[in-house]
């Protein structure tokens, strides 16, 4: 069997590698991929175009931002979102992290930040609809993600995962999950990383399907998000 190689600061040390396997679901989870992002791409078409204008008109910075993330088998990916902080983003995270401790505790312990200087006035918005996902639909067209899945982590967040990451390194990483319908930022990280293991360890189509369903109402009322 393959094996792919982790990236360095993984949980895994440089000179392991782990067992290379199909993602859940096969060929059955990929075509409902491609088939529902392709068909949501076309649909959302005319909102996407709108939301590009609208963030490059809110400092000149680029539309789009990709974030490297762990994928399927442990491989890198830039995870493509609208960009909704300001271009001098991590002078404000270090300034603002420098004069608050209880933000620094924060930051430790979930990598988010309920008040965020970073986000601007435009991206407030698109976060608290989830509409800064969006450009993720390309991500699954690509192969790099899956509608239902794990949402997507770096390297640092992997570790705490410890010996449920195998579970998360077994299918693609989804642009909405069980975590996204149970509460998001209001559940515990620990909380996240149980849903994400039943989630691998329970998956069918048919949960995938009731998970999108879900979807709907917890990003409509925009629960847990910011």
């Amino acid at each position: 069997m393959k094996s792919a190689t982790r990236s360095a600061g993984s949980p895994f040390s440089n000179s392991e590698q782990v067992p290379a396997t199909l993602p859940i679901g096969g060929l059955v989870k990929r075509s409902f991929d491609v088939t529902t992002a392709a068909c949501a791409l076309i649909f959302f078409s005319p909102l996407f175009l709108m939301i590009m204008a609208l963030v490059k008109m809110t400092d000149n910075g680029p539309a789009f931002y990709g974030h490297s993330r762990i994928g399927h088998n442990g491989r890198v990916f830039k995870c493509m979102k609208f960009r909704t902080m300001a271009v001098n983003g991590d002078e404000l995270l270090r300034a603002y992290l420098l004069n608050n401790p209880e933000a620094q505790e924060e930051w430790r312990k979930t990598r988010k930040l309920k008040d965020d200087p970073r986000v601007t006035t435009v991206g407030k918005v698109l976060r608290k609809l989830s509409l800064d996902e969006l450009p993720q639909l390309l991500n699954i067209i690509r192969g790099e993600m899956s509608v239902v899945g794990p949402r997507p982590v770096v390297d640092e967040e992997l570790k705490v995962y410890d010996s449920s990451a195998v579970y998360y390194l077994r299918t693609r990483p989804g642009l909405t999950g069980l975590w996204q319908i149970s509460g998001r930022n209001d559940v515990s990280y620990e909380s996240r990383i149980a849903f994400d293991t039943h989630y691998v360890q329970n998956w069918s189509l048919f949960r995938d399907i009731a998970i999108i369903v879900k979807t709907i109402p917890a990003v409509c009322l925009a629960r847990g998000s910011y």
